[in-house]
């Protein structure tokens, strides 16, 4: 948290050390991402629900059906949704990843990871988040959360990524923001129509996965085959 304060203190003019420790966690947090061999869904929600709470349910079942299709479910590695996520995925037979943050309050992570990495900057997370991604599935939660989502719909409406499915899981959660979004961003033109189209909002975890699993069927299915390399002579 020292070297963020630090490099967004107007009075430090130069921080070279910092950048330069940016730049390292940067490859380091590269290598974990390229040890994901399978594609991969982002799952975001709140850290402080327990057990008990119908969304760690639901989340858990999210993972393990994306787990059941051989894929990789990447989390911010704490507890709550991540926790529920990662652990239905290793249920599932897939790959669980997760991402951590160091935190003044220590974040530790879930013990239902197998790529675990812990981050110094929150930037530099974020990136490694959505390099993977295929998809994004959005279940209640907080500031973390709504930044996770709001981040993720402008990379998508500014090109700077690939148009992914953006789910948003829990319709008695989100409606309202969706009708907001609707009334006030759009009816202001302060949004197109197809940026509310990104958003598409279930409580089934089934429709969750297939929206994500058949936009990247679909994006494999458009993309040209890799020519055979003939054997050399």
């Amino acid at each position: 948290m020292d070297e963020d304060r630090q490099i967004l203190d107007s009075l430090e003019r130069d921080p070279v050390d910092v950048i330069e420790r940016i730049a390292s966690e940067f490859r380091a947090g590269f290598a974990e991402v390229d040890r994901i061999d399978r594609p991969a869904v982002a799952v975001f929600g709140s850290a402080r629900i327990g057990e008990d709470h119908h969304a760690y349910g639901f989340a858990r079942e999210v993972g393990r059906r994306f787990g059941e299709r051989g894929w990789a479910v990447v989390t911010g590695g704490g507890g709550g949704v991540m926790e529920a996520a990662n652990r239905g995925c290793k249920e599932g037979g897939g790959l669980s990843v997760g991402f951590n943050i160091v935190l003044p309050h220590e974040q530790e992570p879930n013990p239902y990871l197998d790529i675990e990495y812990t981050f110094d900057h929150f930037y530099v997370r974020k990136v490694c988040f959505v390099k993977p991604s295929e998809g994004f599935v959005i279940f209640p939660g907080g500031f973390g959360t709504l930044d996770e989502l709001y981040e993720a719909l402008t990379l998508i409406q500014t090109g700077k990524v690939l148009s992914f499915p953006v789910v948003l899981f829990g319709s008695d959660y989100w409606s309202e923001m969706v009708e907001w979004i609707r009334d006030e961003l759009l009816a202001d033109g302060m949004i197109s129509p197809e940026d509310v189209e990104l958003l598409h909002v279930t409580d089934d975890p089934e429709e969750a996965v297939q929206l994500v699993c058949r936009c990247y069927d679909d994006r494999c299915a458009d993309s040209p085959a890799e020519p055979v390399k003939e054997d050399a002579q």
